[in-house]
């Protein structure tokens, strides 16, 4: 998954013990458990829910164990060589769904198998959600800077966060899916049943791509539909502040391949006088942004929904600058709009990037040769409002209207998605971040994210549902890097919280 930088969406302001969210619109938010309790009674500290909490306590260390049991598996998803390691996997995660009383399959499909679970509660009226994860990982490479085998679990010290779970996988995905699973297995083992009825889709082919995936959501679609859906892959703001990531960025994707003459031709023979691609690619890239860092495609910002003067206040008032961002990367200067913060830019602002150019001779040593062609790619992330159609199609007019004499210009790889953003208003956001906070004793942060998730753009368009994104990865977990980790402390009340969720989904 790809892991973007996130900031808080709101700030939250103190209103007695308890924090009230200030919404850019509504303006001050009950407290969600103080929301929850107005309408229905005290639900999330109940006596069935401390009975779970402390299931899930005396169980940790085997819950440790299952969890170092997949995470041994090593699943990757890239490299046909492990297929069968993938296959493993799948059925490792379809027999504990099982064991706890789900009914459990491993779907074939044309690539890696989905494993599909299902458990309906016998109360009327109760939601019903889909849970989301992958089983499969990224390869491990280079493995000499793993300090230990990479598909060998071990707990470490961190100075930092204490103890650690490394390996492959532990914090994307297996470390993230495995607490909601031992949330149900908590309820299941202290009550006999869950609090409502759950589904369960892990795939296996989200760190490739997920080319199975449209297919099956299509052909299962009825199966699969519920009332929402989670997805555990996204992360908190900090090591003991629990997030919600309520917003993703959209994405717009192209490559262009720009010639001139029929042949590579030898510069002294032709210099001066032929044109050369590189130069007229690099005129027509250089075109796109102005001095100060807006994006000049006409139409590029049409129908874009800003936030709120208020809201953009709140941003600017947590105190992320470009010192804070930037300065660990080893750079000072924001490059977007230098009118916009730099959470405005990261969560509210369109983006135009060049991701790779390529033209010529780029061996050793000197050739003296004006290329025939010359090419680069781009891609676009895209706010509310923004049609990818739309904006790749001007792209394209504004590359060819800028191209010199001599030049002409094709396009590859054509492609993208909108952003998507969610109604924090709803009860499922309120109700969760209620739950959140009172594992973590303090407020959950409504996120902005300046990625992309495509499984949740596949579940709001295949199958009509809003999705939750709770996750307890940190930044400096090392996703797909060498000595991957997890912290221990985000496993046990990953777990806990996701008890608490599940528990505002009786009522």
């Amino acid at each position: 998954m790809e892991k973007p930088t996130r900031l808080p969406l709101f700030n939250a302001r103190k209103s007695g013990n308890i924090d009230s969210f200030v919404h850019p619109e509504r303006g001050v938010l009950l407290p969600p458990t103080q929301h929850a309790n107005h309408e229905q009674g005290n639900i999330s500290m109940s006596d069935t829910l401390e009975t779970v909490l402390s299931q899930l306590d005396t169980s940790s260390d085997a819950a440790l164990e299952r969890l170092f049991a997949i995470l041994r598996i090593p699943s990757i998803s890239t490299d046909p060589e492990y297929d069968a390691d993938c296959a493993e996997a799948a059925k490792w995660c379809a027999d504990q769904l099982a064991e706890i009383g789900f009914k459990a399959r491993v779907h074939p499909t044309a690539g890696k198998p989905m494993v599909v679970a299902h458990w309906k509660s016998d109360t009327p009226g109760t939601k019903h959600v889909l849970f989301y994860g992958h089983y499969d990982v990224q390869p491990a490479d280079p493995l000499d800077l793993w300090e230990k085998p990479p598909f060998e679990p071990r707990i470490a010290n961190d100075p930092e966060h204490g103890e650690i779970i490394v390996a492959r996988g532990a914090s994307d995905d297996k470390g993230q899916f495995m607490t909601f699973i031992e949330a149900c297995r908590g309820w299941k083992e202290a009550t006999g049943a869950l609090p409502c009825s759950v589904s369960v889709l892990l795939e296996g082919e989200e760190e490739s791509g997920s080319p199975s995936l449209p297919a099956f959501l299509e052909a299962q679609a009825d199966e699969l539909k519920a009332d929402f859906a989670f997805v555990c892959d996204t992360g908190q703001l900090g090591a003991d502040r629990p997030a919600i990531t309520t917003s993703l960025r959209g994405l717009a994707h192209a490559e262009i391949i720009v010639k001139a003459a029929n042949r590579d031709l030898h510069s002294g023979m032709y210099g001066g006088a032929a044109m050369n691609p590189i130069r007229g690619l690099s005129r027509a890239l250089a075109a796109i942004h102005d001095a100060d860092g807006r994006v000049q495609i006409p139409g590029f910002y049409d129908g874009i929904i800003d936030p709120t003067a208020e809201q953009i206040e709140q941003w600017r008032s947590i105190g992320v600058d470009a010192q804070s961002v930037l300065g660990p990367i080893g750079l000072a200067t924001q490059a977007g709009e230098k009118d916009r913060s730099i959470p405005e830019l990261l969560w509210s602002r369109p983006t135009a990037e060049f991701n790779g150019v390529i033209g010529g001779y780029t061996g050793p040593g000197t050739k003296t040769v004006i290329p025939a062609q010359a090419s680069a790619k781009l891609t676009f992330r895209l706010v509310n409002g923004q049609n990818p159609a739309k904006i790749l199609g001007s792209f394209q007019q504004f590359i060819t209207d800028n191209l010199p004499a001599d030049c002409t210009v094709e396009f590859k790889g054509i492609g993208g998605s909108p952003a998507i953003g969610f109604d924090t208003a709803l009860p499922i956001f309120q109700n969760a971040a209620g739950a959140l906070a009172e594992e973590w004793g303090t407020q959950a942060i409504m996120m902005g994210s300046g990625g992309s998730i495509p499984i949740v753009g596949a579940f709001k368009s295949n199958l009509d549902m809003d999705t939750v994104l709770i996750g307890f990865a940190l930044d400096d977990d090392r996703i797909h890097s060498p000595n991957e980790k997890y912290n221990l402390k985000s496993y046990r009340k990953g777990a806990r919280s996701w008890a608490r969720i599940l528990a505002t989904l009786g009522q």
